[in-house]
Parts: structure tokens; C-alpha cells; sequence
């Protein structure tokens, strides 16, 4: 099981893509992070590859509106997703980012999951419920991390996950969630389990 995990470890930055011709070739296996701007996405990122500053933790909104490659392997891909939901860039921006990420989700073959990440005390809002229809209209698996895990007590947070649970059954897609803080290193092995099957190596 280990051995197999060091492929998380050994994640390197590849390129940051603006536009779906600046991505790398599409083959091999690709999972994507999505979620809203303040969701915790690059701190999970950085915890599921065991590596500080991979997926950079950034206050600006800048980087945010590149879809950042890294690389696991010749095959594998990690991809960092613009966080949507941002209020401080500008309209024209926006569209254009939202853009890049639309056909980057609709036109990738090598595309296998999308990692959401919903913060547990604040889950399914307006953004997520629309990347999740996507989703399903897409006929792309998803795996829903409530992150942020350690800021409810155990009671609350299994009532948001079981809430989330149920919405996603009713959509009636490849839909999964768990609970998960990169603070307190929970739900690590959860995901991999998920990565690992989308990557093929298990």
C-alpha cells in the first residue's frame, strides 16, 4: 500500500494552462480539484501528496484562474482546478476562466474523477449544486470532500455528511463523499483509496 502511495509523494509542478491548447497531450489518466475559492482546495491537495507547498496555499486571486498541472508519473496527472465563486476578479476574467474550465471539463478524454471540495459547514452551495449537474450531464465521477473536517464537532459533521450523502444518492451519479481536514490529517487514506482507483492502481 505504501510503495503505491509514494506516487502522491513524488507529485511535481508540470505547467499552469489559461487556455485548453497550453494543456498537456490528452492521454493517460487525469483527476481534476474543484471547489469554491476558500474551500481548503490547495492545502488538500498539498496533504494528499504529503508535500507543503505543491498546490501554492495563495491570498490572491491570480493564480486561481490557471488550471495548474502536476505530475505524478508519465501517465498521471493531478489537476488544480480555478477555485470558482471568487468576488474579486473582474466579470470579463471570470467569464473567460469559467470558460477554460467548461470546455477543459467537457472536451478531456484522459479526464477519470473530480475531487469537490465543499467546506462541511457551509456544503452544497449554488457553485457546487451546478458543478454537480455538470457532472452528471457529463457523465463524470465525483468525489466530494467535506473539508474543514475539524472545525465541527464529530455529531455535526457526520449530520452534513449524511445530508450530503442523500443528495448526492438522489442525483443518482457516480457520486461519493467523506470527510476531510488537511489539518488534522483526516481522511487521507479515503481519498487515495479514490485516486488510486481512477489512476488505475489498485
Amino acid at each position: 500500500m505504501n510503495n503505491q502511495h509514494t506516487i502522491y509523494r513524488q507529485a511535481s509542478f508540470l505547467v499552469s494552462a489559461a487556455k485548453l491548447e497550453q494543456t498537456p497531450p490528452d492521454s493517460g489518466f487525469e483527476v481534476a480539484f474543484a471547489g469554491r475559492s476558500n474551500a481548503g482546495k490547495s492545502s488538500a491537495i498539498n496533504v494528499l501528496c504529503d508535500q507543503k507547498s505543491l498546490a501554492r496555499t495563495s491570498k490572491t486571486p491570480g493564480r486561481t484562474q490557471l488550471l495548474n498541472f502536476f505530475a505524478l508519473d508519465e501517465q498521471r496527472r493531478l489537476v488544480d482546478l480555478p477555485g470558482y465563486g471568487y468576488a474579486k476578479v473582474s466579470v470579463n476574467i471570470k467569464q473567460d476562466w469559467q470558460g477554460s474550465l467548461a470546455q477543459y471539463l467537457e472536451q478531456r478524454q484522459c479526464l477519470r474523477g473530480l475531487i469537490l471540495m465543499m467546506d462541511v459547514r457551509h456544503p452544497l452551495k449554488p457553485y457546487d449544486r451546478q458543478m454537480l449537474e455538470w457532472a452528471k450531464h457529463i457523465q463524470l465521477p465525483v468525489h466530494v470532500l467535506l473539508t474543514k473536517a475539524d472545525k465541527l464537532k464529530r455529531g455535526p459533521a457526520t449530520n452534513n455528511l449524511l445530508k450530503v450523502q442523500k443528495e448526492l444518492t438522489e442525483m443518482s451519479a457516480d457520486f461519493s463523499v467523506q470527510l476531510f481536514s488537511s489539518l488534522k490529517r483526516q481522511g487521507i487514506a479515503e481519498a487515495h483509496q479514490v485516486l488510486d482507483r481512477w489512476f488505475n492502481l489498485d
